[in-house]
């Protein structure tokens, strides 16, 4: 054989090889070939000599090309050959993302190109692949910008230093952080280049702890014996001690197997040649002699056997050996692992490998989406809070519907307080909706629950103020128009008006389903830290409810209950003025009105602005829907339970109805007689009612002191000349009074004849005739009381008693009348003998 031994020159190294072949004996092979400069060009020349060359030492991956290099073979495993072991390696601990990090030499970009080639279709992602001349920080950088947990590096010693100084400054190191680099650097390899960093070596050690390094495995630490006779252990125990103190290799258990390949290569040779007959030795061997050549080649392609190194195996032409791992522990590398190639086989060394963490870390930024949901003891409270608000719609509606026949609650108009209360119900339901996510229902609910709490809220505000304003609207009409004699505006057109408004709703949220319906919508934020302190990143995320064009149509619902709420706000201006309590709730409308849209606007803008904190943002609109039904309930309800507990009356005989007219041409006040209405006729026949109430109760008062007096005069006639004046003045104001309370025509018609033939004496006045006397005298003199007796009392008793259940207009005998005092139910007999005498 013609030994190639660390001929590194290029010049050199030629040279010595040609003049081998052109001077020497006739050589069967080329064992050596160290640097691969010089082995690539010798072995590429090899196939014209029909040479054989057997390399222990170059493991450039270059040679591995075998159109090219036909004839070349090496014992040693080239660069790639730590490929298959890495694969395997990521496979063990599940590392289906990696990244790379390549120094811009030849060398290690080929191993690069092979490590890409290897896993591709592996279902291992390459996430990113960077590459660096001298500064390697730019790079490290990247890879930390692309998420890369698990680093392959492909660099020499002096880089190393670098880019463990720049994985130190970017973090990249620790529990989170895998690196996989070249194992075939010198012991304490570092020490050598730290001064030539700016990296404090404590820096340096700490982002270096626990990095994996890949090489070949020198000697095999299986204890079998080898095809010498000797244990790789024996073999390297005799080594050392015939080297010396020389310096050692990691090359010369493959050198010394390499020996063992030619051997065995040869006999297999000579063996062929023996059996084939052809009467061929191998010493017949020349540079020309290509069958030789070919013998040769074909039996080095099937040689194998056990070695130092391990098993010897030639796939291709390259050695299919072991390879090591090894892990940096405490400063100095600690061999955790080794893979067989022959048998595709990883062994991790009694769980060897120390991982920074509790376990290895993740390939990747393990993101794990965690769904902001409402929290139930939030849900639960709020929950509560819109029982009790149903529960009190609900006793107002039952106390609506029991005192339903009350005057008090019947001229506020209970059916449309009822349809207040709905909405209010309705609103409070929606409440429920809101609050389900996607914690306790599923995606298709969800969506589903978008469009019904959307038209559940729309319908309950619609039907509570609609019925509201509505109510408003009947008093607007009636007491606003002067002119108008008599309206009836019945509950069923306030209906009407109320659904039209729901029509108006209807139409805008049936063309928002049709046209562009709602739909669960996840919105993803920012990742944040997991709390528990996990090497994951928890990226929240939150549903929503959207489409298309969001804003187009909330900003059409906002205008329709905005142009609501500012008609609502006109007629409560408009019908400020009416004064009786029972009919007219303005001033608990605009109360209602301006807390429903002050918290409203604030609630709109808060849950915008907290849209990605679920708990805040369905706190914030539970408490402003609960808020607007609750308040509105109760200034609708509440001034109506306390003046029906403490004073039933008082709605309707509190003072005198009153009402004003401003008018663009002309500004006065004007009066009207208003005609005796049936007491379920609409709210200004029941305004006139409780006028006429008012007016019945001072007749009466003054039909006491009627009384007085003609009991008076019936008991001493005499002593009529002494009564007071007032008295007679009351019963000119009862005669007034009647005029203005009981307007029907046949009696006014009595009352005017009756009065045209027999003119009443007026009080305070005295006959032209008797101006000569003494007119206080005169006109209380016993003869014009009983002319003046005789006349009105008769008038009085037919046109005043219909009212408080005596004489009816109409009929000869006593009515009893169920509203007259107890006094007058029943006049006696003796009554009507003293008028007549009177």
């Amino acid at each position: 054989c013609l030994p190639l031994f660390f001929q590194c020159d290029n010049a050199k190294g030629l040279k010595a090889f040609y003049d081998a072949i052109k001077y020497g004996p006739n050589h069967l092979m080329v064992f050596g070939g160290v640097c691969a400069t010089v082995t690539s060009i010798i072995a590429e020349s090899l196939k014209g000599w029909n040479l054989v060359q057997l390399s222990f030492a170059a493991t450039t991956p270059e040679l591995a090309d075998k159109k090219k290099y036909p004839y070349f073979f090496r014992t040693v495993p080239s660069d790639n050959a730590v490929n298959p072991a890495i694969l395997k390696l990521l496979k063990h601990y599940h590392w289906k993302r990696v990244g790379t990090l390549t120094q811009d030499v030849q060398r290690f970009s080929e191993v690069r190109n092979d490590l890409t080639g290897v896993l591709y279709g592996e279902d291992i992602e390459i996430s990113d692949t960077e590459s660096f001349s001298n500064d390697p920080c730019t790079s490290v950088k990247k890879l930390k910008g692309n998420d890369v947990r698990i680093i392959l590096g492909q660099f020499d010693e002096e880089m190393a230093v670098k880019v463990f100084c720049c994985a130190y400054d970017e973090e990249m190191y620790g529990s989170k952080y895998q690196w996989i680099i070249p194992g075939w650097y010198e012991n304490l390899w570092w020490e050598s280049w730290i001064n030539s960093s700016q990296c404090l070596s404590k820096n340096l050690l700490a982002a270096m702890e626990g990095y994996i390094g890949v090489d070949f495995e020198p000697l095999s630490s299986n204890t079998t014996k080898t095809i010498s006779g000797r244990t790789p252990q024996q073999y390297e125990k005799e080594y050392n001690a015939k080297r010396g103190d020389g310096q050692s290799s990691k090359f010369h258990g493959y050198a010394y197997d390499g020996i063992w390949v030619i051997a065995r290569t040869l006999q297999r040779a000579m063996n062929y040649l023996n059996s084939s007959k052809k009467h061929q030795k191998i010493e017949d061997f020349n540079y020309t002699n290509h069958k030789l050549g070919k013998i040769f080649l074909d039996a080095m392609n099937e040689t194998r056997f056990f070695g130092v190194t391990g098993e010897v195996v030639f796939r291709n032409g390259e050695r299919m050996g072991t390879i090591k791992f090894t892990q940096f522990q405490e400063q100095k590398e600690v061999k955790v692992g080794e893979y067989n190639a022959v048998h595709d086989k990883l062994v991790i060394i009694n769980n060897s490998i120390r991982f920074q963490g509790p376990e290895p870390p993740k390939d990747k930024t393990i993101i794990q989406e965690e769904l902001r949901k409402i929290s139930l003891p939030l849900y639960s409270i709020l929950s509560a809070l819109t029982i009790l608000g149903m529960i009190m719609a609900s006793a107002f509606l039952f106390f609506n519907i029991k005192n339903r026949n009350q005057k008090l609650i019947k001229m506020s108009s209970p059916y449309m307080n009822n349809l207040i209360i709905l909405g209010g119900m309705l609103s409070y339901a929606s409440i429920f909706l809101f609050g389900l996510d996607g914690s306790f229902v599923s995606e298709k609910t969800f969506e589903t629950l978008c469009t019904v709490r959307t038209w559940i809220l729309t319908v309950g505000y619609t039907t509570a103020f609609g019925a509201m304003f509505a109510k408003t609207w009947r008093v607007h009409a009636i007491f606003k128009n002067v002119k108008m004699k008599k309206k009836i505006i019945k509950d069923q057109k306030l209906l009407g008006i109320v659904g039209g408004m729901l029509l108006i709703d209807l139409c805008i949220l049936i063309c928002w389903q049709v046209v562009d319906p709602l739909r669960r919508t996840v919105e993803k934020y920012n990742m944040e830290p997991d709390p528990a302190g996990r090497d994951i990143s928890i990226r929240p995320i939150l549903e929503h409810c959207e489409n298309t064009h969001m804003t187009i149509w909330l900003g059409i619902v906002y205008a329709y209950k905005g142009l609501l709420m500012l008609f609502g706000c006109f007629l409560a201006w408009e019908t400020r003025n009416v004064s009786i309590p029972a009919l007219n709730d303005s001033k608990y409308i605009g109360m209602s009105v301006y807390n429903v849209g002050i918290m409203c606007i604030i609630g709109a803008a808060v849950s915008f602005l907290t849209r990605d904190q679920p708990n805040v943002q369905f706190c914030i609109v539970a408490l402003v829907i609960i808020f607007c039904s609750t308040i509105t309930l109760c200034l609708v309800f509440v001034p109506k339970l306390i003046t029906l507990r403490t004073n039933p009356d008082a709605a309707t005989q509190n003072r005198r109805f009153q009402f004003t007219q401003n008018q663009k041409k002309e500004d006065s006040k004007t009066s009207t007689s208003v005609t005796s209405v049936n007491q379920a006729s609409t709210s200004r026949l029941e305004g006139l009612q409780s006028e006429n109430h008012r007016l019945r109760m001072k007749i009466t008062e003054l039909d006491k002191d009627l009384e007085e007096v003609t009991m008076q005069l019936q008991d001493t006639p005499e002593k009529t000349t002494y009564i007071k004046q007032n008295h007679y003045q009351d019963l000119n104001d009862i005669l007034s009074i009647r005029n203005f309370t009981d307007g029907k025509d046949g009696e006014k018609a009595i009352l005017k004849n009756h009065l045209d033939q027999n003119p009443p004496a007026q009080w305070g006045s005295s006959d032209p005739s008797r101006t000569s006397k003494d007119p206080i005298e005169d006109i209380n003199s016993p003869e014009h009381i009983q002319r003046r007796l005789s006349l009105q009392l008769p008038i009085l008793h037919h046109a005043y008693l219909p009212s408080i259940g005596g004489v009816d207009a109409s009929c000869a005998s006593p009515c009893v009348s169920p509203s007259a005092s107890p006094r007058h139910r029943h006049v006696p007999p003796s009554f009507r003998v003293m008028v007549s005498g009177l």
